[in-house]
């Protein structure tokens, strides 16, 4: 990429960022005026300062910084070690500010991530596919989560950028990158097939030594869940304890049997018939619709033979979580199936892409307030 091209790029990609980082400020202030909190679910913490902040740690983002500070408490080992340790690193650049810690994280995260993933889908699509696919990641509704106080922003920073790395044949830093993505979030265990996938690609009709040599660093995408399963198992005699304190958190999650995908969808067919109308019913259509959509949008990334390592992690992060009998906390979740936000970006209908953008852009106003608010969203 020339000089000249770099910076149209980072004009582009920091301008868009600014204005996203400002609705969800303005967003973020303007909440109090429209809904009446839900404090039971809102963060709080003793220190006053940077009150204004707060709201982006609800729900999972007080599990976090409580981790930060504190090591792990009751359930929650269902928290992934990396994201909890990187904030109580950098706490002390922030004089003790966790909560600052953990923003900047997350904030600077995402701002590389969309760096990467503009450079990923430029290795195999136009320009505007890419700027495209960037306008759907940034509205769809739950796109705020990669700024708040959890660690989406991180994680879609280290599986881009794992991608990126294979892409390049940078084997040994692809497979660091993949450690630390499986030390962030247990889907990030799904890049070491996608990661063989594209070594084997790359590799099949090559010599023995060279094959070796470049597929002994993708061992390491694994080694973030071992290490947080060995230190599971010395201390709680339990590996797998994140996997069986999940029904602690109120989702109604399977703590170990296996539910189908089929099952699922079954459930939410009768929930949508016979849940009542208020607030956390628009939270069961974000769920329903979600999984509906990215579904839809995997088959289609196959038909249009978007890359197979890029499918194999996508197929495998939208099944996991659904495995436990629900789709909630699914709308969050998927911003890490990157390559569905690529085929949105494939839209060529103008016409289409401006309903969905307003699709988007509405349901990302409405849900970002309700979570600052303290309602359920994902």
């Amino acid at each position: 990429m020339k000089k000249k091209e770099k910076k149209g790029v980072f004009k582009f990609v920091f301008g868009i960022f600014v204005v996203w980082q400002l609705v969800i400020n303005l967003l973020a202030f303007i909440a109090p005026k429209f809904l009446a909190s839900q404090e039971r679910f809102m963060y709080n913490e003793k220190d006053k300062s940077f009150i204004f902040l707060w709201n982006r740690a609800n729900f999972d983002g007080a599990h976090y910084l409580g981790i930060s500070r504190y090591g792990y408490g009751l359930h929650q080992q269902v928290f992934f070690p990396f994201y909890p340790k990187l904030i109580s690193r950098l706490s002390q650049i922030f004089g003790g500010n966790n909560l600052l810690a953990a923003l900047f994280i997350s904030n600077a995260s995402f701002l590389l991530a969309l760096f990467i993933f503009y450079r990923l889908v430029n290795l195999d699509f136009d320009e505007p596919t890419a700027k495209r696919s960037l306008i759907f990641f940034l509205l769809f509704p739950t796109a705020f989560f990669l700024g708040m106080a959890y660690s989406e922003g991180l994680f879609l920073l280290l599986i881009l950028a794992c991608f990126y790395a294979a892409r390049k044949q940078k084997w040994f830093l692809a497979g660091i990158l993949g450690g630390l993505a499986s030390y962030t979030r247990v889907i990030g265990i799904f890049l070491f097939p996608a990661l063989i996938w594209e070594w084997y690609q790359e590799y099949k009709n090559k010599n023995y030594k060279l094959k070796i040599k470049n597929f002994l660093p993708l061992l390491l995408a694994p080694s973030g869940l071992l290490f947080f399963m060995r230190s599971l198992w010395l201390k709680y005699g339990d590996p797998l304890m994140f996997i069986h304190t999940q029904p602690f958190f109120g989702a109604e999650r399977s703590g170990g049997k296996i539910i189908l995908l089929y099952q699922v969808f079954w459930r939410y067919i009768k929930m949508i018939l016979t849940t009542r109308r208020d607030v956390l019913y628009l939270s069961v259509w974000l769920e329903c619709l979600s999984a509906i959509l990215f579904l839809f949008l995997i088959v289609l990334a196959y038909k249009k033979k978007i890359r197979a390592s890029y499918l194999i992690f996508a197929v495998f992060a939208y099944l996991l979580p659904t495995l436990s009998g629900t789709f909630s906390s699914l709308p969050r979740y998927v911003l890490a199936i990157f390559p569905c936000f690529i085929i949105l970006g494939l839209i060529k209908s103008r016409a289409l892409r401006v309903f969905l953008y307003s699709i988007f852009g509405l349901g990302l106003i409405v849900y970002s307030l309700l979570f600052f608010q303290g309602y359920w969203v994902s």
